[in-house]
């Protein structure tokens, strides 16, 4: 069975094939470190993260590369109201970013290169653009030259004047043309710059993901991945930038991009105060609600993320916990097993994750209508976690999932078992019914079975 993926550049679906047999190479851009990242930030890291998975399963070879922009005016900006260098600010949130995408059960990229470590990829990319006529220095300015590429604005399908029009572009005197973009930009003596032929300054963003690629991937890749957002200007001029550098030899083979993330139905921003950072989500979710909530519709469509989703997601997975609780072992599947099944399917065409969510609902009802710990049952759990395990979900112990850490002090919720049991020995009905609620109150609920009582968190 094929992987098929839907390619930008292409507005289709096509089988993926990678350039060399059995590698991958593949790109996906990271966050600008200013601040704590929000929900937004976190879908392109859950979306390309479940396809590293899927490749990883597919092909020997999987490099993924996830950069880190660590130069950025917002980042100079931040610092200086902080009053300490952008080094340490973007390091401090970076860090920080590691930690909340490890909470979403993010694998670690193969690659993080940080943007400030590949300067002199940098100058000599611009260097080789204003030799081949694509670049021109202009008042402490290196400008693309965007008409000397005769099909600029293929990926985003846009022609120049439509790129003019409402586009986020700087006209300024300097420019030849207004659509030309900044290959390197002029630093006064208070902002960070380094020394370069066209005197000190600091990269345009567009040209430090080119640079980060050729370094660690080389001039063709195999995938680039990221938001919608940057279809247009920021892929747009990558590719630009990259291939005139390299005599029009291809960039990217597959463009994707996943869809915009809406909160409560309306555009997230911070003007509407519907902001959601990944931090202040997770005092209240696990960070597998949270990626379960991203993968519960198609990374290409636009996600109306909410609390709701989030409580409902809590309980799809709860509910897949369960079955996976009352089945002692599973059987251990062969890759053609695996690969029959529709939840498989579903991910080898386009990462079809809502589709393949549904199919680990029907491997639960499949163990819960089981005999114990039956062939069946066993069967079912095994499918169950393979093909879950690729999408980054079910990666807890089940019994921890609801219980919690063995570490925690658990003596007060035995305690208060053992004082419920002897209050309706002793007929005390309403005092066993308080310590329940009491119980929780305290997040952990209390269930009665043939077996005795046992407990969970809430």
């Amino acid at each position: 069975m094929s992987l098929r993926i839907y390619n930008t550049a292409k507005r289709a679906k096509e089988v993926f094939e990678p350039i060399v047999a059995n590698q991958v190479k593949m790109y996906v851009c990271g966050p600008t470190v200013y601040n704590l990242v929000h929900i937004g930030n976190a879908r392109p890291v859950v979306v390309f993260d479940t396809l590293f998975r899927v490749l990883r399963y597919l092909y020997d070879d999987v490099i993924y590369a996830r950069n880190i922009t660590d130069i950025d005016d917002k980042i100079m900006k931040a610092a200086a109201e902080n009053g300490e260098p952008i080094s340490q600010l973007a390091s401090r949130y970076a860090a920080e970013y590691d930690c909340d995408m490890a909470q979403l059960n993010a694998l670690p990229p193969t690659i993080v290169p940080y943007a400030t470590e590949h300067l002199d990829q940098m100058k000599a990319l611009i260097q080789a653009l204003v030799d081949k006529g694509h670049a021109y220095a202009a008042e402490g300015h290196v400008l693309f030259d965007v008409r000397s590429m005769s099909d600029y604005g293929k990926l985003s399908n846009r022609s120049l004047d439509d790129m003019l029009d409402g586009a986020r572009v700087e006209v300024a005197p300097y420019k030849k043309y207004g659509g030309d973009f900044v290959l390197w930009k002029p630093s006064v003596d208070s902002e960070p710059g380094w020394e370069s032929p066209w005197g000190r300054g600091r990269p345009g963003w567009h040209l430090e993901c080119s640079a980060m690629i050729e370094k660690h991937l080389g001039n063709t890749i195999d995938i680039h991945g990221g938001g919608r957002d940057l279809i247009f200007p920021h892929h747009e001029n990558e590719l630009a930038q990259s291939q005139c550098a390299h005599d029009g030899e291809q960039y990217v083979k597959y463009w994707m991009h996943n869809g915009y993330i809406n909160i409560d139905g309306e555009k997230m921003s911070k003007s509407l105060g519907n902001f959601r950072t990944v931090r202040e989500l997770l005092e209240r979710y696990s960070g597998e609600v949270i990626r379960f909530a991203l993968l519960s519709a198609q990374y290409r469509s636009e996600l109306d993320f909410s609390f709701e989703l989030l409580e409902q997601s809590k309980s799809s997975l709860d509910s897949l916990y369960g079955a996976l609780l009352k089945v002692d072992s599973e059987t251990q599947l062969d890759q053609s097993t695996l690969e029959q099944n529709p939840g498989f399917a579903a991910l080898m065409d386009d990462l079809n994750t809502p589709l393949a969510i549904s199919e680990l609902h029907q491997l639960a009802k499949k163990i819960n209508k089981a005999e114990g710990n039956s062939r069946d049952a066993q069967d079912a759990k095994g499918m169950m976690l393979a093909l879950a395990d690729l999408m980054g979900v079910l990666q807890e112990d089940a019994d921890t999932w609801f219980r919690g850490n063995a570490d925690e002090d658990t003596d007060w919720i035995e305690k208060a078992i053992t004082d419920r049991q002897q209050a309706k020995i002793d007929k005390q009905y309403a005092r066993a019914d308080e310590i329940r609620e009491e119980v929780k109150a305290k997040g952990i609920l209390l269930e009665d079975s043939h077996e005795g009582t046992t407990w969970r968190k809430v």
